[in-house]
């Protein structure tokens, strides 16, 4: 799970990615206000903030540097542009592997067992 957190203005927002299922989430103070399954390079949010302006979150990776990126935008102007390195994103995909593996493990075992 990558997540990218920010304080705009008033409102605390965070952009949730899981990089196994898809699942993309938005949060505006605490609440989630957007989710949606995407497998591919890019996606886009857009939500109202408590205020009415509205907000959108582009989730994408850039093909120069491999670099996962959230860019944040209020009323159509970017606010912010959060990255998060290729270095961590293979130590999160190591976990799911890692995790994956065992699963399988632990079914085999029971299947052996039984």
């Amino acid at each position: 799970m990558v997540s990218f957190k920010y304080d705009l203005n008033q409102h605390r927002v965070e952009l949730q990615a899981s990089n196994w299922c898809g699942l993309e989430r938005v949060f505006v103070d605490g609440q989630m206000v957007s989710s949606k399954l995407n497998f591919g390079q890019q996606s886009e949010h857009a939500v109202p903030l408590g205020d009415g302006n509205p907000c959108k979150f582009q989730l994408l990776i850039d093909p120069q540097t491999e670099e996962l990126m959230c860019r944040i935008y209020k009323r159509n102007e970017l606010v912010a542009s959060l990255k998060q390195g290729k270095q961590n994103l293979i130590q999160s995909q190591r976990m799911v592997q890692q995790g994956m593996i065992m699963c399988c493990s632990l079914v085999l075992v029971a299947l052996l067992l039984f």
